[in-house]
Parts: C-alpha cells; structure tokens; sequence
C-alpha cells in the first residue's frame, strides 16, 4: 500500500435552473466537478491509478489529472488570461496526465485538482461571459468556454463511472 490517504466524498452542489446564464452554467459545471470527485470517493491510492479496463490507459488518477489541466487551460489560461505555464510541459506527450501515473502521487494530484478549480473560479469570475477567446479552433465566448467545459466533463464522467464500476461495482455517485 502505497499511503492511508482515501479520495474523500464533497457535499452537495446546486444551482439555478432558471435566470441568466452565468449562475446556471457556474453551477452546472460546480456540479459536474462534484460528481466527478464523488465517482472517486472513498478510494484508495492504488484504486484511483488502476486501470480495470485493458482496452484503454485511462485511470481515475489519470482523469483528475487531465480535468485539473483542462481547469487550467480554460479557465486560467483561456478565460482569465493569466500568463502561467501549462500544468504539464507539452513537449511530455498530448496523453501525459493519463499515461504517467503513479498512486504515490494520488493525494497531491487531487490536490492540484482542486486547486485548479479553485483558482480556475477565481480567474473566470472577471471575464464577462461575452468576452471572445481567440484560440487555434477559432473564437469562443467565456460563455461557449463553460459550455464546453460542462461537457467535457459530462464525458469524462461517463469514463470514470465506468472504471468506478470496474474497480469495486459501486454505480450512481
């Protein structure tokens, strides 16, 4: 066993369903971050880095560390135009956040995790949801960048239930 440390479960997360956009999308997306953390929940180290399912690389350690880069990127980077580098050098590999794990790491990754989100809420709360992003896709609104967040994560969740479900049977976190 590599720690005692065990990913801990989040409380509740609400939001408007009705009224302007950004409480709605700030909230959703609050609420896709907190479902991920509760597929996660009550895992160990060694746990969250398997990888139960010999079709792919992902790993549950793995996708924390990639929605703790894709935090940075949008949110930080992108959204609140801080220049900071990213989380991950890229000449490492597109895939590093998934390929290079270790349950040594888990706790601190989960950390870095939260961090980001933290630091993401606090970098996006001055852009106007009308702000444009230029990026190598074209130009996005602050308002297209939590929509997509929102969905990345709804994506990466469908992931992790199914490795959740592969590591010990638990489903509907």
């Amino acid at each position: 066993m590599v720690s005692g440390w065990i990913a801990p479960e989040l409380g509740e997360v609400d939001g408007p369903a009705v009224g302007p956009d950004r409480p709605m999308l700030e909230g959703y997306h609050a609420y896709q971050r907190r479902t991920f953390r509760n597929i996660c929940a009550g895992l160990t180290a060694e746990q969250l880095a398997s990888r139960p399912l010999p079709s792919t690389n992902l790993s549950l350690l793995g996708l924390a560390r990639h929605l703790a880069k894709v935090e940075r990127v949008w949110l930080r980077i992108r959204a609140g135009r801080e220049q900071i580098e990213p989380l991950f050098d890229p000449a490492l590999g597109t895939d590093y956040d998934f390929e290079h794990i270790d349950a040594a790491d888990a706790e601190a990754a989960f950390a870095t995790y939260d961090e980001e989100c933290r630091l993401g809420d606090l970098a996006a709360a001055h852009a106007d949801f009308d702000d444009l992003i230029e990026w190598r896709y074209g130009t996005w609104s602050v308002r297209m960048i939590y929509v997509h967040l929102i969905g990345e994560y709804a994506r990466h969740n469908g992931h992790a239930d199914l490795l959740r479900q592969a590591i010990d049977g638990v489903t509907g976190r």
